[in-house]
Formats: C-alpha cells, sequence, structure tokens
C-alpha cells in the first residue's frame, strides 16, 4: 500500500497542540507582551534548570548565538577557528563574522569532527575550535579538550542540533566558553519560526551577553558596548515554554525511531547507519537528524521518492569546503567522499510506527536490488 512520508510534517508541528498553541498566543498577545517580557524570562529560567546551567540567554537565531559566543570567547580579527566541513555554513559565517577566519578541517564516519584532521589545521593564529554536536550527537569532547589544553585554545561549541545530548553526562553546549542552540521549526525543539539561546555558566559572561543581543543596553539601561538586535521574540519563548514541557517524550520518540531503523536496516551490506541508541554509554543522542550513507544514494532517494517518502541532502549536499566563492583552507577528504554518499531519512516525533516500517520497507527493498 502507498502512503505518504513527508521528511518533515510542517503543517502536523501546529496541529498536533493546536489549543494550546492557540490559548498561548491570545493570552501572549492580549498582555502586549511582545519583547523581553516575563515569557522570555521564565523560558529563560526553565531551560537553565533542564540543562543544568546557570544562564540561559534567548537569542534571535542559532546565528546570532555562535556569533555572540564566539564574541564571548574574545575571538575576532587575524584569529582563526577550526571549524569541520560537515556543516551548516552558519557556523562558518558566525566566525567571519566577527571578523575571524574559518579553518576548515574532516569529519569522521559518524558525521563528528576529527581531533586528528583539527589538530593538523593549528597554527600559530589558532585562537579557538568549534566542534559541531550535529544530528544531535556529540564530538568525541575528550579528545576534543585535551586537544585544545594542548595548544591553549577555547571551545566555542555549535550545538545548534543537540538541545539534550550528552558526553559522559554532561549536556551539548557546557564544555566550552558558551554553548549555541537554534530553535528553527524542525529541530528538536523548534518553535514558529526562527529562535535560538546560548548558555553561558559564568556571570560576567552572561551579562555581556545579554548587553550584546540587546544594542548594548546593560541592566542599568545604559549602553556599554556595542551590541546588536538579537532578541528572542516573547511570542516564541511562550510557545518554546509549551513544547518544552513534552521535551522528554518527543526526544524518547526520537530514539526508539532510531531503534527500529537500526533493528531494520543495521545488517544491509553498503548502508552505513549513525551509531544506535545503545551504541556506547558514553553519548545520550537525541536524533536530530537520522543520517545515512551509501554508494546508490540518488538511485536510493528516487526510489522513496516514488513510494512517497521524503528525504533532503544536509545543506543542500554540499561541505563547506566545496562551496569554492568562499576561499576557504580546508583539509576535509573524508567529507569530500562523504558528499556522494550522504542522505537523510524521515526522523520527527510526529513519525507513526507504520510510517518508520513503512520507510524500512523501501530502503531494504531497494537494497535487495542489484
Amino acid at each position: 500500500m502507498t502512503r505518504t512520508v513527508p521528511f518533515f510534517n510542517y503543517p502536523a508541528l501546529f496541529a498536533e497542540h493546536r489549543d494550546e498553541y492557540l490559548a498561548t498566543v491570545e493570552d501572549v498577545l492580549s498582555r502586549g507582551a511582545y519583547i523581553m517580557q516575563r515569557d522570555l524570562t521564565d523560558f529563560e529560567a526553565e531551560l537553565a534548570a533542564y540543562l543544568d546551567v546557570r544562564h540561559v540567554i534567548g537569542v534571535a537565531d542559532g546565528t546570532v548565538a555562535l556569533k555572540i559566543a564566539l564574541s564571548l570567547a574574545d575571538v575576532g580579527s587575524g584569529d582563526e577557528v577550526i571549524v569541520p566541513s560537515h556543516t551548516f555554513i552558519a557556523t562558518a559565517s558566525a566566525v567571519h563574522q566577527v571578523g575571524a577566519t574559518p579553518v576548515l578541517c574532516d569529519c569522521g564516519p559518524d558525521s563528528m569532527i576529527d581531533p586528528d584532521s583539527a589538530r593538523r589545521m593549528i597554527t600559530d593564529r589558532t585562537r579557538a575550535i568549534m566542534p559541531v554536536q550535529l544530528n544531535g550527537r556529540t564530538c568525541d569532547m575528550d579528545a576534543v579538550e585535551t586537544l585544545a589544553a594542548e595548544h591553549g585554545l577555547k571551545i566555542v561549541e555549535d550545538s545548534c542540533q543537540a538541545l539534550g545530548a550528552k558526553f559522559r553526562d554532561r549536556f551539548a553546549g557546557s564544555f566550552g566558553v558558551a554553548g549555541s542552540f537554534s530553535f528553527y521549526p524542525a529541530k528538536t525543539l523548534g518553535c514558529f519560526g526562527d529562535g535560538g539561546a546560548l548558555i553561558v555558566d559564568d556571570d560576567a559572561l552572561a551579562e555581556r551577553a545579554r548587553e550584546l543581543r540587546d544594542h548594548g543596553r546593560g541592566a542599568d539601561g545604559k549602553v556599554h558596548r556595542f551590541g546588536i538586535n538579537g532578541r528572542l521574540d516573547n511570542l516564541q519563548a511562550a510557545i518554546l515554554r509549551v513544547k518544552l514541557r513534552r521535551y522528554d517524550a518527543a526526544i524518547a520518540r526520537r530514539r526508539a525511531i532510531a531503534a527500529t531503523y537500526q533493528a531494520r536496516l543495521g545488517g544491509i551490506p553498503g548502508l552505513l547507519l549513525p551509531p544506535a541508541p545503545d551504541a556506547d554509554n558514553v553519548r545520550f543522542d537525541i536524533f536530530q537528524n537520522y543520517e545515512i550513507q551509501t554508494d546508490r544514494r540518488d538511485d536510493l532517494r528516487a526510489a522513496l521518492t516514488a513510494a512517497g517518502i521524503g528525504t533532503i541532502l544536509q545543506w543542500g549536499g554540499h561541505m563547506i569546503h566545496q562551496f569554492e566563492d568562499l576561499n576557504l583552507r580546508a583539509n576535509a577528504p573524508y567529507a569530500e567522499a562523504m558528499s556522494h554518499r550522504f542522505m537523510m531519512l524521515p526522523m520527527h516525533h510526529m513519525l507513526t510506527d507504520d510510517d518508520v516500517d513503512y520507510v524500512c520497507d523501501h530502503v531494504a527493498a531497494f537494497c535487495d536490488r542489484p
């Protein structure tokens, strides 16, 4: 039986809890609570408690969070920052926007930054390393911290895809100067537009971040530094508060879907899957995305499309080093090869068991064909 399994079901995000969302919107609008009201401060406090950190600062989007985080690390003109090539352009763009130069290293089979490749890209201008906690999985933060300590580098995490992921029971985003998150609608915790946050444990840095997101204004109302208009909209914060209450259930559902994918597809030759939910006792993966690799990628995508199953190529199928116009220094042979092999299967908490079985049936049937 043919069915439709979209890669992501945006209308269903609203329909899922329609009445509660409408009531939340009406409450906020009826109070005229548009910019930096209690909905934002309550959300920041609740997310800080969830992540067990001292400070959460809500900002306009994940890119703003990255840019402010780099500023908190005092990264600026003339500096270099090591960034994996397999990431969204915003990771490198934030480095560029603070006046520094992104230097691109490779990733490994699990899509995470390759610390050995990063080591080879270090120069006397390297000031920081930016591990990307991609697809809801954490990097080998033992190796990243060791590398940073050896070379006197600051760690600034791009944890935009990993809210709630853990490495050795520490949350993604809590390892460096600051961590960053995105609340793009398709994220594990997504609002109905753009949104983001950064997490900071240092009180002075948190105050600096709050000033930077609000034109440089401090709690006393005076401008203490040049900042930007990078605040998280109060209405989006109110929506995020609603979603945060169900966040653990949403993550549990994603992990259950990943377990089914592993059980049904894990033994197929020529198909590389992400590490399973129980692959080790070091990481807790939230499965923001389900990224697979196969040499028959384009034919598999065509077969799934014909069956009504949506797939995508993350970043439009490009690694950052493949944007020639940016003229960035890079050493990423694995990412180069991976760009011809990688794709993503549907992964979100609204998928039914029948949806997941349907996807698995068609992937397995394709792989059985010569």
